[in-house]
């Protein structure tokens, strides 16, 4: 586990080569801003002893002429200090924010592009954008603390230690001999904070997730009256975040005051020593215990700061333990440079076996041969493995054993995007971006004209209600918007698929969110578009694969019937009680 938590530090720090040049700007300002600090204590002490002198009476010269000179440089001394402060909090900021967390939170937008679907069907949204805000945003911090407060504060403990045994090396080992053991009683206390840390940011993308869900689905909530409902599910996760930050936060909170606690008896030490050495010894000025005890209120500051940043550090550890748990996700081949060939069309099965749980077999010994130009129709109970088909030809999960084979050739030879670029596909859940209509369509043909777009359009039977539209093909959609029917969506998702002019053509229910009338257009475009392409068509309304070449009827991952509607309709067996369950006949 250290092992482990020392890699994430070392590639936490890996992750900041590219800003290195920045922060060394920044840590040259750190040195800066530490010779001021160091510096002032001096100045200052030195007029005390200007002070003292003048009221013993050693002192007989003009004061103010003698104070004028230091109070100045005190004050350009100071004025330098807040200066240089803050162009190192705007230098880390932009930098840290600017070439770190915004270029993370690409590479990680650049990442799921590249994951397999089924780390998406199986991740909720709300995680994944928890891990690309809230958890980058906790790294780019810690970035910033790594010079904002342990560079900047060992440096200046070291030169304030310095500086203290220049005034008097036994009041300096006093502030220093208590600095280790508050330093590591504050490691310890620190590190084990990380493990509630990692909770808090788990439950946070689970705090999200019941967030985007309630109002993704608010309407549904409404309807069925599910707010006391939803409310309870959101309280919940919600006490175990806070439960889970309150005991990070509380354990790193103790850290602090150990450190003012030490300094505090260091404080003590200090005068009582300091007063005793004056009066016992004569061997220190008062001047001098002033300004050690100046520099030991300084002490105490990059003190507290670097005991705040071991939590800091667990705090960010913990974020980067589930960005770099994401990044290091196996990601899907990247598609080879090949150039496109024409395929005929014949996809055969042979002996697939595939399951998303290896406990729970769906498809076993799945034999599927479909000529070129062939319709075929998959239907099924729920649960049978219909869509599971349409993920395999897609190659959106890769079976377990056996062969998908598409004109003879194995399609896990292929890469995926050579296989995806065969199939143009319509789902029964409708997708449309938030663009124009001209946009979403041509998004199945980037680059595709106006007048091709319009065309598709005119296929699929949605040119007459696009163009009553206010803005016609400009008129501005988005799957979470109400400004179209549900009917109206998929017939724009089937006109993309009709431009996107593929070979193979898979439609998912694709019929399951249009009315009657809707239905009748929308096969009519079918039958368009399925000549001369081999066609899946995944339906549970029967009516509208009656005339498919070949119909396969699926139950529990194979395959009980096969043959045309009429064929099926004589054997009168589990395809014959589908479709009366359906049609009384």
């Amino acid at each position: 586990m250290k092992k482990q938590k020392d890699r994430i530090l070392s590639r936490l720090l890996k992750e900041a080569r590219p800003i290195w040049k920045w922060l060394l700007l920044a840590c040259f300002l750190c040195l800066l801003i530490i010779v001021c600090s160091s510096v002032g204590p001096k100045l200052l002490g030195d007029t005390i002893d200007l002070l003292y002198s003048y009221w013993e009476g050693s002192f007989t010269g003009d004061l103010l002429a003698a104070l004028l000179p230091g109070l100045a440089v005190l004050l350009g001394i100071y004025t330098l200090y807040s200066i240089l402060s803050y162009l190192k909090m705007l230098l880390l900021n932009r930098v840290v924010s600017r070439y770190f967390t915004c270029s993370l939170r690409i590479r990680i937008s650049e990442k799921i592009k590249k994951l397999p679907v089924s780390y998406v069907d199986q991740t909720p949204v709300g995680d994944i954008l928890s891990r690309m805000t809230d958890d980058v945003s906790t790294m780019g911090n810690y970035i910033h603390q790594i010079v904002d407060t342990l560079m900047t504060g060992f440096l200046m403990i070291l030169c304030i230690s310095l500086m203290m045994f220049l005034e008097d090396w036994r009041l300096a080992l006093i502030v220093i001999g208590l600095t280790p053991v508050s330093l590591l009683l504050s490691s310890y206390l620190s590190s084990k904070s990380e493990k509630h840390y990692f909770q808090m940011f788990t439950e946070g993308g689970n705090l999200n997730s019941v967030v985007e869900e309630s109002y993704t689905n608010f309407a549904t909530t409404k309807a069925y009256n599910l707010e006391e409902h939803t409310r309870k599910k959101h309280s919940e996760v919600n006490h175990r975040r806070c439960d889970a930050e309150f005991r990070a936060s509380y354990i790193s909170s103790v850290v602090r005051p150990i450190i003012t606690f030490t300094n505090a008896l260091s404080y003590i030490a200090i005068c009582l020593v300091g007063v005793w050495l004056i009066v016992s010894t004569e061997s220190i000025s008062v001047g001098a215990v002033v300004t050690v005890l100046l520099f030991a209120k300084q002490f105490s500051g990059p003190l507290e700061q670097i005991a705040g940043g071991f939590g800091d550090l667990q705090h960010a550890k913990a974020a980067a333990r589930r960005v770099f748990k994401l990044m290091d996700l196996a990601e899907e081949e990247a598609p080879e440079a090949k150039p496109e060939r024409a395929v005929k069309g014949e996809v055969v099965f042979e002996h697939v076996d595939f399951s998303y749980d290896k406990d729970k077999p769906l498809i076993q010994d799945l034999n599927i041969r479909v000529r070129p130009g062939q319709n075929v129709a998959i239907v099924g109970p729920t649960g049978a493995g219909k869509t599971t088909i349409v993920n395999l030809l897609m190659r959106f999960y890769d079976i377990d054993s056996g062969r998908i084979l598409l004109d003879g050739m194995d399609m896990a030879k292929l890469s995926r995007d050579e296989v995806r670029n065969q199939f143009a596909m319509v789902l029964q859940d409708t997708w449309l971006f938030r663009g124009t209509i001209f946009e979403n369509v041509s998004y199945g043909k980037p680059g595709a004209s106006r007048e091709e777009v319009e065309e598709a359009c005119k296929k699929a039977y949605c040119d007459h209600f696009i163009r009553t539209l206010p803005e016609g093909y400009d008129t501005i959609v988005g799957d979470d918007m109400t400004n179209l029917s549900g009917g109206q969506k998929q017939l724009l998702t089937i006109a993309r698929a009709m431009l996107a002019d593929r070979q193979l053509l898979i439609l998912d229910e694709a019929t399951s969110n249009v009315d009657t009338r809707t239905e009748i257009l929308l096969q009519k475009a079918m039958d368009q578009l399925m000549q001369h392409r081999t066609c899946f068509v995944i339906a549970h309304r029967l009516s509208t694969i009656v005339d498919s070449d070949l119909i396969l009827v699926l139950d529990q991952g194979r395959i009980v019937e096969q043959g045309t509607h009429k064929e099926l309709l004589k054997k009168e067996g589990f395809y014959h009680k589908i479709y009366t369950s359906q049609y009384a006949i």
